[in-house]
């Protein structure tokens, strides 16, 4: 019995056997993925639109704070209500 029992486990690990080890072929696929995903993608340098709208949204940043310091801040007004109105103001001013 104790044969029959140690021939099973035997048979069960030679049949499970390729299932648990890599083959060449997933090991040749998995490096270059893992590869991939540690080299990071360089950044573009921002465009010159970009680097207004960030200019403007600081500009309006600081407004927002002054006047809201100030208590001249309409009731009801936001950050992305005023940002919007502040944009479009400075943009008609070429800014």
């Amino acid at each position: 019995m104790s044969r029959s029992i140690f021939a099973a486990i035997v048979a069960a690990a030679v049949l499970a056997a390729p299932l648990l080890l890599p083959t060449q072929g997933s090991a040749a696929t998995a490096a270059p993925a893992a590869a991939d995903k540690s080299v990071k993608k360089a950044k573009k340098p921002p465009t010159a639109g970009q680097l207004a709208a960030r200019k403007r949204q600081k500009e309006c940043g600081a407004e927002w704070k002054a006047a809201k310091k100030a208590g001249k801040i309409e009731k009801g007004m936001t950050w992305p209500k005023y940002w919007s109105a502040c944009n479009k103001r400075l943009k008609a001013a070429g800014k």
